[in-house]
């Protein structure tokens, strides 16, 4: 089968599972798993924070970020198409008390100043904005990267408003690299920003939330609190280390497969999709109602072709990862093609 559902597929590396073998381990809950630390000062190096601490997943360091950054009955500002509003549970509601203020996303993954401005409340008789959450690059709206620019904007709206910025940077690496600018570098407005090891970088589990040491002790706390707490976790942070060491300068080899793919795909009849879009390794298209089917029954079709994609909305998304090659790209646009030829 190949696999596009999503870069989470991806199988650890030869050179991770290596590492994990051979990891030093101690008790992270007590603070003393030398692979664990090792893994979080590079974390915080790699994004510029002061600290870094290891989570089993990118959904529970948006929760420790958002629940440390917080208080109960607080607010927290984020897009109709974020992560943390359409894939999340309601997290930050049921196990926060806090408030998800939506606001429309653009198809760029922006949202717009002016509404995010009208957004931010402090009246007494309304929960207070305490946070408000970007998400770089953004999942549903084609992988876009947000300019730096842009999330600085929001940061000085944000300090003006008494507010803070949380950023969600589950693929900050691939905006790295197709922005051209550093981690560090888009990551600097945000006051916290956590991202995800298992997904373009390849290991097989973890996320890094990031910020100052003294939030990173609170952040421990909450950690603890959500059950996050690992005991000789090393064997999972050494494949962290060799993904932050090993696997992010090939992201832009999966950027250059989604844009062939894309292309490629536009020249389909039916298909429903401006491949200037697509500047990461996220693929999302609609299909024409001339075909007579949608994207559920793509997806199906696929399948049976040994092809495999998902679903965002009503739409079609494929992902690129370091297990996808050329020929992989070659079969899989064949396969569309013979599957929207299929009889209805």
């Amino acid at each position: 089968m190949i696999d596009l559902r999503s870069d989470t597929v991806t199988q650890p590396t030869p050179a991770m599972r290596k590492a994990m073998a051979d990891a030093p381990v101690g008790d992270d809950v007590l603070g003393d798993d030398p692979t664990v630390i090792q893994l979080q000062e590079l974390a915080a190096e790699a994004v510029g924070k002061e600290a870094a601490l290891f989570t089993p997943s990118g959904i529970m360091a948006n929760l420790i970020s958002l629940l440390t950054m917080t208080g109960r009955n607080d607010e927290v500002i984020c897009g109709s198409e974020s992560h943390l509003y359409t894939a999340e549970v309601g997290g930050v509601g049921i196990l926060g008390n806090l408030f998800m203020h939506v606001v429309p996303n653009e198809p760029d993954g922006t949202m717009s100043l002016t509404s995010l401005n009208n957004a931010v409340r402090d009246q007494v008789y309304a929960p207070r904005t305490r946070v408000i959450s970007l998400e770089n690059t953004h999942n549903r709206c084609s992988g876009a990267v947000l300019t730096l620019d842009y999330v600085q904007q929001v940061a000085a709206l944000a300090n003006e408003r008494g507010a803070c910025l949380h950023l969600d940077g589950a693929r900050i690496f691939n905006a790295a690299a197709a922005s051209g600018l550093s981690a560090v570098e888009l990551a600097r407005p945000a006051e916290v920003i956590n991202f995800c090891l298992s997904k373009g970088l390849g290991a097989p589990v973890g996320s890094l939330v990031c910020g100052s040491q003294a939030f990173m002790a609170e952040a421990r706390r909450t950690r603890r609190m959500l059950g996050g707490g690992m005991r000789q976790t090393g064997v999972l942070a050494a494949a962290g280390i060799v993904a932050l060491t090993q696997m992010r300068e090939r992201l832009s080899e999966d950027h250059a497969l989604a844009g062939m793919l894309a292309t490629q795909l536009a020249e389909i009849e039916g298909i429903l999709l401006d491949p200037d879009t697509v500047r990461t390794n996220i693929v999302i298209f609609d299909l024409s109602p001339s075909l007579g089917i949608g994207a559920r029954e793509l997806q199906a079709r696929l399948k049976e072709r040994g092809v495999l994609i998902s679903l965002s909305g009503s739409h079609a998304r494929m992902v690129t990862h370091h297990m996808i090659r050329p020929s992989d790209i070659v079969q899989v646009l064949e396969a569309v093609k013979q599957s929207l030829r299929e009889e209805n």
